[in-house]
């Protein structure tokens, strides 16, 4: 009986490629495996082409549930972002993928499992570790780091070659990435910044801006300790309301993001992704922890979630560091529950209008008439003692002044102020 290799299959070209690449190179049965986090496939005909192509088997995980409550509702949760503007689709998506994978391996008792990235990009690394972290036993095959093809022309030319049918027009041959989350554009006009990308002929889910309908639209979204449960009222589990959002946001041209960014190897790439839903959603459950967390927890998950979408791009979701990180931010999400209000409009997202019943927002307090739970002359004080250091300070350059412009060292004390005592450079001052 052959060896079996294990193959994460897409159906797009790089996985078309690889099949008989792997047949060719490994005397070996090949076993697909496509894993359907939500991307828009005809899993039939991927699974012919895929059988056509020359594997042995071909399967389909479902695990979209999965993805939504294990993988995208932490990263919400934490308001994660990576480099200020990526929602993270791909990187919460590999993770899965490879632990899907691993099952896979270990049904069919392969001996090692392949995966379509490239030297260049991240996924190499988010698969690799996925793989890693629960069979170091197995072996990783990428061909792109090993085989003598060196472009997608080549690609194309290698299938044309063997009579195997491209899966893919060249006029449209952008790298794309695409699950329930979002779609990734990269290549073409976009590996050169200062190229305004064609929109018109690149988004997938998103209509451009300047074709978004003339009139705004509301929703209104309500989260239960950090996780969306309902839009417009009615309950919906995680994967149809994210697609509810994809479909509302997406018409109205929201949630688009060119960014050049920082890859894991090193280099800087640029993409276009497009993350309606998503964007809505990281939006709504910001403005709703607005007036749930107090200042200092607030401030301090805000580097936590940077942090976060850091550990998350680089492949990094398997680790001690990351569940740790995931454990503080759900401890804050016990109180962020309630409704958020907000305005879609060509592009745009505003809030218009939150309400929780754990909301830290008191209205005789914030209000400028002066209520039982606020005295102003309170401030004072308050201002006297947290403005020390700056008073002090200003005491000190003030005295220092003098004895520069005298020449000599000065032996007088420091000019008294009104309600503060000063003591020579000579007394003891209180230890402490």
């Amino acid at each position: 009986m052959k060896k079996k290799i294990v193959l994460a299959y897409s159906g797009g070209l790089d996985t078309t490629v690889i099949i008989p690449w792997l047949k060719e190179n490994y005397d070996c049965e090949i076993v697909a495996v496509c894993v359907d986090v939500g991307q828009e496939a005809d899993w039939e005909a991927i699974k012919k082409r895929a059988l056509d192509t020359g594997a042995l088997s071909c399967y389909v995980a479902d695990v979209k549930k999965e993805y939504v409550e294990n993988y995208i509702w932490p990263a919400l949760k934490a308001n994660a972002l990576y480099e200020d503007k990526y929602f993270l689709g791909t990187s919460t998506a590999r993770p899965l993928i490879a632990k899907v994978l691993v099952d896979y391996a270990r049904k069919e008792k392969a001996f090692a499992i392949a995966h379509g990235a490239t030297g260049k990009g991240n996924d190499q690394v988010r698969f690799d570790l996925g793989i890693m972290a629960f069979a170091p036993d197995l072996e990783i095959i990428v061909p792109w780091r090993i085989w003598k093809l060196k472009s997608r022309e080549d690609e194309i030319r290698y299938l044309k070659r063997r009579k195997i049918p491209v899966p893919m027009k060249k006029k449209d041959s952008y790298s794309r990435d695409d699950n329930l989350w979002h779609i990734s554009h990269e290549g073409l006009e976009l590996e050169d910044p200062s190229y305004e990308p064609s929109l018109s002929r690149m988004l997938k889910m998103t209509v451009p801006p300047e074709k978004a309908p003339p009139k705004p639209e509301y929703v209104e979204i309500d989260f239960e300790k950090g996780i969306p449960i309902a839009v417009n009222g009615r309950k919906l589990d995680g994967v149809s309301l994210i697609k509810t959002l994809n479909e509302i946001g997406g018409g109205h041209g929201v949630g688009l993001v060119d960014l050049v960014e920082n890859r894991v190897v090193g280099m800087k790439s640029r993409g276009v992704y497009e993350t309606p839903g998503g964007s809505i959603l990281y939006y709504a459950h910001q403005e709703l922890e607005h007036i749930c967390l107090d200042r200092q927890t607030y401030a301090f998950k805000q580097q936590i979630g940077q942090k976060l979408g850091e550990v998350i791009y680089g492949g990094l979701w398997f680790t001690p560091l990351r569940e740790a990180l995931s454990a503080f931010v759900d401890a804050t999400q016990e109180t962020v529950s309630g409704k958020v209000r907000l305005k879609l409009y060509k592009g745009s997202i505003r809030a218009a209008g939150v309400t929780s019943p754990y909301s830290l927002y008191n209205a005789s307090i914030a209000s400028f008439t002066t209520g039982e739970l606020y005295n102003h002359a309170d401030a004072k004080g308050f201002i006297r003692l947290y403005g020390l250091p700056v008073l002090v300070r200003s005491l000190m350059k003030q005295s220092a002044g003098k004895s520069s412009r005298a020449g000599t060292k000065s032996k007088e004390k420091i000019p008294p102020v009104k309600g503060v005592k000063t003591q020579d450079a000579k007394s003891k001052g209180t230890a402490g």
